[in-house]
């Protein structure tokens, strides 16, 4: 028996996706839509907010803020109310409203912030920009703990130290590729680092939407799009180059596609960030960079019901 919903975070499932993707090679993605938020930013939540309560950051019943596209809220706000701490979440208005009532469901209060040059359902880094100074003047005001996952080096050592050793485990032992879309980099740093730990010759491709891609070294021309979450147009702080071996990028009519094959072909109907690394993926076998037979892993970011 499990103490509590914190023990439900990770280890999640690897699934083949043998259907989707037939060949050449073979995806394999971590089925982070299990977690008890709905996503794989529960796994960054319950580890920042566990070492901020570790270091005395986080007092007891002290309230805990942060800006959210939605999925890092609806991870606090599990982790919140197994730990007994209010939380409020910010989020722009462009988002989905859905997640919005998934963490007020968990007892979270959610501030919608006005877009600045979005539109719903795409969000840009400008509309980010404000949530994220609208949690912070919550967090002074109110005595509250700032959470800045951008910042934040937890969500880096989580997926460090589990996402990443749980593929190693679950598959048997390094794949050929990893392959995951960039918000905060967390996820694609932390695997990426554990990943090439085992294997330095995985090849690591982060995935950015046409238009958007500063880690290509690109600039920025088309700032709107479909993909929640990720996306965002900047390099993020922690942000490490040697890890990206390569950027691939997908369309907001690509990432439609996928993510209605993943439903009918897969029986998984996960969210767009989904959909856009395992389109990448699929590219990525197709390239040619990688052997006939390889394997390639990624993530599926969150459940298609927070849409």
């Amino acid at each position: 028996m499990l103490a509590s919903a914190l023990d439900l975070i990770g280890r999640t499932p690897l699934v083949a996706l043998d259907r989707v993707h037939s060949g050449p090679g073979r995806i394999v993605a971590k089925a982070e839509f299990l977690q008890p938020g709905g996503s794989v930013k529960d796994r960054a939540a319950k580890a920042i907010v566990l070492a901020a309560r570790e270091d005395g950051r986080l007092k007891p019943g002290m309230p805990v803020v942060e800006m959210t596209s939605g999925n890092m809220g609806a991870g606090l706000a599990v982790v919140c109310a197994a730990l007994g701490h209010p939380f409020i979440a910010t989020m722009s208005a462009g988002n989905s409203t859905a997640r919005a009532r998934m963490m007020e469901g968990l007892g979270a209060r959610v501030v919608l912030v006005p877009q600045v040059d979005g539109t719903p359902g795409q969000v840009t880094g400008a509309d980010v920009a404000a949530a994220a100074d609208v949690a912070a003047q919550i967090a002074r005001d109110g005595g509250g703990y700032y959470v800045d996952q951008f910042n934040a080096s937890e969500g880096i050592v989580a997926h460090e130290t589990t996402t990443g050793p749980e593929i190693l485990e679950q598959f048997g032992g390094p794949v050929d590729g990893w392959v995951a879309a960039v918000g905060t980099g967390c996820t694609f740093i932390g695997v990426a680092r554990a990943l090439k730990a085992a294997n330095p010759a995985t090849l690591c491709a982060a995935v950015e939407p046409e238009g958007s891609e500063p880690l290509a070294g690109k600039k920025v021309e088309k700032a709107r799009h479909i993909v929640q979450g990720t996306g965002y147009g900047l390099v993020p702080p922690h942000w490490d180059t040697g890890l990206m071996d390569l950027s691939l990028t997908v369309t907001d009519a690509e990432v439609e596609y996928w993510h209605r094959q993943l439903a009918v072909m897969e029986g998984l109907y996960v969210g767009y960030s989904a959909a856009v690394n395992v389109c990448a993926a699929a590219k990525l076998l197709r390239s040619g960079r990688l052997k006939v037979d390889a394997t390639v892993a990624t993530v599926l970011c969150d459940t298609g019901l927070k849409y």
